[in-house]
């Protein structure tokens, strides 16, 4: 036969019986009470305050979209230009490179391509520009006014691709008089 092990949750002794005399005595002595509605005290620690997380969340995301062009399914306007800077590249890299200050080595015309064409010709391309050190570079997408109700197929196809690739660190249309929205500056990561 086996033992059972101490019960840890074992029930409360029942209380002892107090005579009345006894009880008499003792409330003479500690002088009126009032009776407390529970006898369990909160040991919780209190709740912290509160904090307006999802707040900071949307604004911070409002800030990213601001910062990012819509999608080009959602952009009204073909001459939409594009930006698109990798995170944690400076700012002042996106600047420079609309400035022009960039010397273009190389560049793309996809014009009277399809859409399949065109993505294997940039993904060839920039990988060629990269072999050859060739790290900014231009890729003419055309502004899609053929595209009719469309819209600049190759123009969203080039930003897709180029968002999605690892080594581009930023990109943005060119400026007016090297193509405006009609193409776009990319600045490719070097070998290391």
């Amino acid at each position: 036969m086996s033992k059972r092990p101490p019960d840890s949750r074992r029930k409360p002794a029942a209380p002892v019986p107090v005579a009345a005399e006894d009880r008499a005595l003792f409330l003479d002595a500690i002088g009126s009470v009032r009776r407390l509605e529970s006898d369990r005290q909160d040991t919780r620690a209190p709740p912290p305050a509160a904090e307006p997380v999802q707040s900071r969340r949307d604004d911070a995301r409002v800030i990213e979209e601001l910062l990012h062009p819509l999608p080009s399914s959602l952009d009204p306007d073909a001459a939409e230009p594009l930006r698109y800077l990798k995170n944690g590249i400076a700012p002042r890299i996106l600047l420079k490179l609309g400035r022009g200050q960039y010397s273009v080595r190389d560049e793309l015309d996809l014009h009277q391509m399809t859409a399949a064409v065109a993505r294997e010709a940039i993904s060839r391309f920039l990988g060629e520009c990269k072999a050859r050190g060739h790290l900014c570079v231009k890729i003419i997408h055309g502004k899609g006014l053929r595209s009719k109700h469309d819209g600049p197929v190759l123009k969203a196809l080039t930003d897709r691709l180029l968002r999605q690739r690892g080594d581009v660190l930023a990109f943005r249309s060119a400026r007016f008089n090297d193509g405006g929205s009609g193409a776009v500056v990319v600045l490719l990561k070097g070998a290391r």
